[in-house]
């Protein structure tokens, strides 16, 4: 393999690994986001669409995630949510119920349990989806409640997507702006306001 050198104006296609990232649905056309929500619903029942070579596509198909297998096997391992259990036998609760298949599920939406880090497999998977790559806080905690819920899960989705760089590069015109600078009163007197900064921890030299 060889290296070569190629001025910025010869350089017509422009390198990939220069390229910022992309991956948010707020760049993706007004009309096609709806398409997109939908291609992105279909991933989350474990539908995968493949580019044909002839102008068509495949579809398949599994039943369900591994992440959701995880988080169905796992619930008994909750203790809050094995109380939650029995409080909707007794009936006790209205919000939570458990349906056929065993699962504990709050207005219609799985419970995801507190162990083995399986909150940040479940947020792993919709924030890294090939339909769906950084969709941001507010997208990704609508997307998430269709499907799961958990206590202070919108907290704790504002803050996996706070620590990711791609998310904090891309920033789309319709997210909060930053604020205005606070700008420092001009004294009508000299020496009226004397301010000092002390610098320490410098290497000696």
């Amino acid at each position: 393999m060889s290296v070569l050198y190629h001025p910025g104006k010869a350089n017509v296609v422009v390198d990939a690994l220069s390229r910022m990232s992309m991956g948010s649905v707020a760049h993706v056309e007004d009309e096609k986001k709806e398409l997109v929500h939908d291609v992105h619903r279909l991933a989350r029942l474990g539908v995968q669409l493949v580019d044909s070579t002839k102008g068509g596509f495949m579809v398949h198909h599994s039943s369900e995630s591994s992440v959701v297998v995880d988080v169905k096997s796992k619930q008994h391992l909750d203790p809050i949510l094995m109380k939650l259990k029995e409080s909707v036998l007794n009936k006790s609760v209205e919000a939570f119920s458990q349906w056929g298949d065993g699962m504990l599920r709050y207005q219609g939406r799985l419970c995801v349990s507190d162990v083995d880090g399986l909150r940040e497999k479940v947020l792993d998977e919709e924030h890294g989806s090939q339909y769906s790559i950084h969709p941001g806080a507010t997208k990704m905690y609508l997307d998430l409640l269709e499907f799961y819920w958990w206590n202070g899960m919108k907290k704790d989705i504002t803050g996996f997507v706070a620590k990711c760089l791609n998310c904090q590069q891309v920033k789309a015109e319709h997210q909060k702006l930053g604020g205005l600078s606070q700008y420092i009163e001009i004294p009508a007197w000299r020496w009226e306001d004397v301010n000092m900064d002390f610098v320490m921890g410098l290497p000696r030299t």
